[in-house]
């Protein structure tokens, strides 16, 4: 708490004089490269379907594909029955638990509503659901007593690197592999996602361009908040020096004035609500200085830590 009380911020996101909005922007964008550190080459994806089985509705395939030399992404693809042409396509993205097969109906979600990815599907989507690193497929045994993402995040800074970023950069492989997909309309790709997975969406449509909308769900709010709850953040969420250097509203200032939907439940001891509504309510001026109001949404819900969807499905059907 000393560190934090002693930290400014020497360029914040400059609400109170937009006419320098996109100067900050450019600064923003290169301070947020330099936080994420080397990316990997980028590789060939050697996609592969593994299983491929009818559901209600959707066939769903198992795949793997390659966003390193020696790093393979296991996902399910889920793929609406009936016609040919191009459908807008979701990725998205789980937050802490079993992975992929919860937010796609398969394992018990452990939160209500966290089927997501089930759900888009059965609206039209083509949807992209991968497990992150130290999640579903991609975890490693670990001791009881060890957090697997913590354990990850001491590995990876000895090689110089961050989970963040590593997951980071299988998300823009995702994007890729969606885009070249024959039924997906690359032009109509969103990203969704839930606590981690809203960390990952809201980073992942701040860096990469071609997510022209995205659901951030129980996670938007900011990161000098959350260093004050001492279990709130897990080696998977952190970069090297970011606090003063970058805050939630500084990526969602990087999305504008792309579409972007902010889910925060009012009993959400995470991510509180007081400090939601304080970058949404900055956010809003950015999207009101670039004309683009309509875009942004911010959906306070009765609950706690969860996926809420009553407006994000009706929102990405909307922007895609």
């Amino acid at each position: 708490m000393l560190r934090l009380a002693e930290t400014s911020r020497p360029d914040p996101l400059p609400v109170d004089d937009l006419t320098q909005f996109d100067a900050w922007r450019d600064r923003c964008r290169s301070r947020l490269r330099r936080l994420l550190g080397p990316f990997p080459e980028r590789v060939a994806p050697n996609f592969e379907v593994l299983e491929d089985e009818p559901a209600d509705g959707y066939r769903r395939q198992k795949v793997v594909f390659d966003s390193e030399a020696t790093m393979s992404v296991p996902a399910y693809l889920l793929v609406p029955d009936g016609g040919e042409a191009e459908r807008p396509a979701v990725l998205a993205v789980h937050g802490h638990g079993p992975g992929k097969a919860a937010v796609c109906g398969i394992e018990p979600t452990g939160a209500p509503n966290g089927d997501y990815a089930l759900q888009l599907v059965r609206r039209g989507f083509v949807v992209l659901a991968p497990d992150l690193r130290c999640f579903g497929e991609r975890q490693d045994w670990n001791p009881p007593d060890h957090y697997a993402c913590d354990t990850n995040l001491v590995h990876a800074v000895m090689a110089g690197v961050s989970p963040m970023s590593q997951n980071l950069w299988d998300l823009v492989c995702c994007l890729d592999v969606l885009a070249a997909h024959p039924l997906v309309d690359p032009a109509r790709i969103g990203a969704a996602g839930l606590s981690y997975g809203g960390t990952m969406t809201l980073l992942l449509a701040a860096w990469d361009s071609r997510v022209k909308a995205a659901v951030v769900s129980g996670y938007f709010s900011s990161w000098a908040e959350a260093h004050k709850v001492p279990w709130n953040m897990c080696g998977s969420q952190v970069l090297p020096g970011m606090l003063g250097e970058l805050e939630h509203v500084d990526l969602g200032a990087l999305i504008a004035p792309r579409p972007l939907l902010v889910e925060t439940g009012t009993e959400d001891m995470i991510f509180p609500l007081p400090a939601a509504e304080t970058a949404v309510g900055d956010l809003i001026k950015v999207y009101a200085q670039l004309g683009a109001e309509r875009a942004l949404e911010h959906d306070v819900f009765e609950g706690d830590h969860q996926w809420h969807g009553a407006r994000a499905y009706p929102f990405l059907e909307r922007w895609l």
